[in-house]
C-alpha cells in the first residue's frame, strides 16, 4: 500500500479515483495555457459576429460589380437594338451579355441579401451566394436563347398584357415575398426572384431585348420590388400600367418609341 504524501509525489501522478479539489480552490495566479494552443478549428464562441462594418463592404462592393456590369452591357448591346426585330447573336455572345446583363440589374436588389449571407457565413460564403444566384438567372438566358425568334409587335403587345396581369396573380405575390425573405442559399434566393420578376423579364424580352433603355426601366421595377413591401397603392397602378402599354403595342405599335425597326 502506498503511503506516501500527496504532497511529495511526483508530477503528473493523478490522485485517487472520484477525488476532486476542495471547494473554492483555484488554480495559481499567472498560469496560462501552453503557449501556441489554440482552439479547434471551426469552433466558434456562441454570439460571434462578423467584423463590424464587413456587410457594408460586400454591399459596397456588390453595388460597385453591378455599375462596371452596366458599363459591360451597354457597350456590348450597341447597335443590336432592333426592338421586336432584334437577333441575339451567336449562342457564346448572347449568354456572356446576359449574365452581364442580370448582374447588373438584378444585384442591386440583391445587396441586401448578400449583405445578410456576409452576416450569417463570413466572407468567404459571398462568392458562392452571389454566384450561384446569378447561375439561376443565367439558366433562364438558356431558356431565353432556346425560345426567343424575332417575332411581331402582336406577340410584343399579348406578352406585355400577361406580364401585367402576372403581377396580380397569387403566385407572383407569394414569389415576391419569399424573394423579400432571408435565403439559405443563393441558389434558392435566385429562384424565387426568377418566379417574382418572371412577368417582367418576358416584358423586356418581346419589346427590346438589346435595348438599354428597357432595361433600365425593368431594372428600377425589379429592384424596388425585391426592396419594397407590397402595397396595392403603388403596385397596382404598376401593373395597370404594364397592361396599358400592352394594350397600346397592339392599337397603335408606332406609338412606342424603338419597338420596330426603322424603315
Amino acid at each position: 500500500m502506498n503511503n506516501e504524501p500527496a504532497s511529495r509525489r511526483g508530477p503528473g501522478r493523478a490522485g485517487a479515483p472520484g477525488l476532486r479539489a476542495a471547494p473554492g480552490l483555484r488554480a495559481a495566479p499567472g498560469l496560462r495555457a501552453a503557449p501556441g494552443l489554440r482552439a479547434a478549428p471551426g469552433l466558434r464562441a456562441p454570439g460571434l459576429r462578423t467584423a463590424p462594418g464587413l456587410p457594408a463592404a460586400v454591399l459596397t462592393a456588390t453595388l460597385g460589380l453591378a455599375a462596371a456590369c452596366w458599363v459591360i452591357s451597354a457597350r456590348l448591346m450597341t447597335g443590336m437594338d432592333m426592338g421586336v426585330a432584334t437577333r441575339l447573336g451567336s449562342s457564346g455572345f448572347f449568354i456572356a451579355l446576359w449574365v452581364a446583363m442580370m448582374a447588373a440589374m438584378m444585384l442591386p436588389g440583391a445587396a441586401p441579401a448578400v449583405a445578410r449571407a456576409t452576416e450569417v457565413a463570413g466572407v468567404r460564403a459571398v462568392p458562392l451566394f452571389a454566384g450561384s444566384y446569378l447561375a439561376v438567372w443565367a439558366v433562364a438566358g438558356a431558356v431565353v436563347l432556346a425560345a426567343y425568334r424575332p417575332h411581331g409587335t402582336a406577340v410584343a403587345g399579348a406578352v406585355t398584357i400577361a406580364a401585367g396581369a402576372y403581377e396580380f396573380t397569387p403566385v407572383k405575390r407569394y414569389f415576391r415575398r419569399r424573394c423579400r425573405e432571408n435565403a439559405g442559399s443563393g441558389f434558392g434566393f435566385g429562384l424565387y426572384c426568377t418566379g417574382s420578376s418572371a412577368g417582367l423579364m418576358a416584358m423586356l424580352v418581346v419589346l427590346g431585348l438589346m435595348s438599354l433603355g428597357w432595361m433600365a426601366v425593368i431594372a428600377v421595377v425589379v429592384t424596388a420590388q425585391k426592396l419594397l413591401p407590397a402595397r396595392g397603392a403603388l403596385d397596382v397602378p404598376v401593373a395597370l400600367a404594364v397592361v396599358a402599354l400592352g394594350v397600346l403595342i397592339l392599337a397603335d405599335p408606332w406609338l412606342v418609341p424603338g419597338l420596330t425597326p426603322p424603315m
